[in-house]
């Protein structure tokens, strides 16, 4: 009975104890309502805040820059598309200075850069704009005289979004022009050499300058420009891609390139290797030889190559019989065109391991070249020490000419026009080549004229070293 008075006791001070809990989770509740209540004032209130400031806009136009090239980075200009509009007057047709696969040159003016090449591509020239921006980044690295530059670029969205490169601007035209004789171009044995080691050299730095290292994929003649000083510049990197990296000896790639200029070992593989661009330099180096086109189509049963029509000649030392006649009209060293039409068959060997680097083939244009202006200069030096002792004897003969001789054996016409005979010193002047011959004797008749002797009173005098000369083998 004492234990139940003593229960009955006691259980009216447990009975609080239910309230007591209740109105602490009541109290917990509120606060989390008032904090849930205050982070949604502060998510509605930032949100207003942005709204207001227009930052979604911002980020969501930053996002959609993401990837885009940094043009300072770069050290490259980034043009607007109404300034190249501006400058090409809205790409017209007189502005236009080329035209390809990828696209378009045009020549730009501009009020600080002056004049430019603006390469405007086509819809189809690029898969995305990531491939546009790569091509910007990769260009950017290339810095040789020898390179065109790049100047800047043009990249915009929207309905007129373009993808446009800019390029320094080179005056002379390409090499094309003078191979085909454009606008009777020409060009002399040195300024032959001197293009083909200038354009090796750019390509070598492509292929040994850069990492990773850069295959051009499309060198011909009209890709090859000529500058203010005959100085080669190579351009249109349109088709490059990175060279192999490491131990890899060549890259996967689907063909790509111009017929006459691909390297058939490329073709068959896909490998592309830095020797597919060699051996398209091998066909450039035959054309500066005999000025002729890679492929001729002429021919009604197939198209002929070049290099099987060049290798005969060559292979026997002849290169006389392939030579561009435009080099017969003036002094030319027949030796260093045989070395370079030798040195091309060279770079298109079938097998691409077997062909010279291109670093190898501007030394040795460069050693030939070397070679022959110093023989040039020491034949120079002979000869003015010949020309003293032949002035002295035109001053002892002197006396004998004033007097009253008989010219009746001293003189001839050619068809009717007539000529004193004179004499010529060739102490070391040899004629070894055959196969050039200036008159027929067929078509010559000489006719010694008595009576009219004493009327011709002007010398005919010829310059053996600036008007004419004889090959040799």
């Amino acid at each position: 009975m004492a234990n139940r008075h003593t229960l009955a006791a006691s259980s009216p001070a447990l009975a609080p104890l239910p309230l007591q809990i209740q109105y602490s989770s009541l109290k917990k509740d509120i606060w989390e309502a008032l904090l849930i209540i205050s982070f949604m004032l502060f998510i509605g209130a930032l949100l207003y805040f942005c709204i207001k400031r227009k930052i979604f806009v911002n980020c969501r136009q930053r996002w959609k820059r993401k990837g885009n090239l940094d043009a300072e980075k770069l050290m490259l200009r980034r043009f607007q598309l109404e300034e190249l509009e501006k400058a090409t007057n809205n790409f017209s047709q007189y502005c236009l200075v080329g035209s390809g696969a990828f696209g378009d040159v045009y020549r730009g003016t501009f009020a600080v850069e002056g004049t430019l090449a603006i390469k405007k591509a086509r819809a189809d020239s690029y898969i995305s704009k990531e491939e546009f921006r790569n091509e910007v980044r990769l260009l950017s690295e290339v810095k040789h005289r020898n390179l065109v530059g790049l100047v800047g670029f043009c990249e915009e969205a929207g309905p007129k979004g373009a993808k446009i490169l800019v390029y320094e601007y080179v005056s002379n035209g390409s090499l094309l022009d003078y191979i085909t004789g454009r606008g009777g171009r020409s060009l002399t044995w040195r300024q032959r050499v001197g293009i083909a080691i200038g354009a090796a050299k750019g390509i070598a730095h492509l292929h040994e300058g850069i990492n990773p290292s850069i295959i051009h994929r499309d060198i011909k003649p009209s890709n090859i420009l000529v500058g203010e000083g005959f100085e080669a510049k190579v351009s249109d990197f349109g088709l490059v891609k990175s060279g192999p990296i490491g131990d890899q000896s060549h890259v996967s790639s689907q063909i790509k390139g111009t017929p006459g200029y691909l390297d058939p070992a490329y073709c068959s593989s896909y490998h592309l290797t830095p020797f597919s661009d060699v051996y398209s330099f091998g066909v450039i180096l035959l054309q500066l030889v005999a000025a002729r086109p890679a492929v001729d189509t002429s021919r009604s049963n197939s198209s002929y190559h070049i290099i099987e029509w060049a290798r005969p000649s060559l292979e026997r030392d002849c290169v006389e019989e392939i030579i561009d006649a435009n080099l017969l009209l003036e002094p030319c060293n027949m030796d260093i065109m045989l070395k370079m039409g030798k040195l091309g068959l060279k770079c298109m060997v079938k097998v691409p391991k077997q062909r010279p680097t291109m670093t190898e083939v501007w030394q040795e244009l460069e050693a030939a070249l070397y070679s022959a202006e110093n023989l040039i200069h020491r034949q120079l030096s002979r000869g003015s020490q010949r020309s003293i002792g032949t002035s002295n004897r035109m001053r002892d003969e002197e006396s004998f000419r004033s007097t009253d001789h008989d010219y009746s054996q001293s003189s001839f016409s050619i068809d009717g026009v007539g000529l004193q005979r004179f004499r010529v010193e060739m102490d070391s002047l040899s004629f070894q080549s055959t196969s050039l011959r200036c008159l027929e004797t067929s078509s010559v008749s000489i006719d010694i004229d008595k009576n009219n002797l004493r009327g011709i009173s002007e010398e005919l005098s010829w310059s053996l070293d600036d008007d004419f000369s004889l090959p040799r083998d």
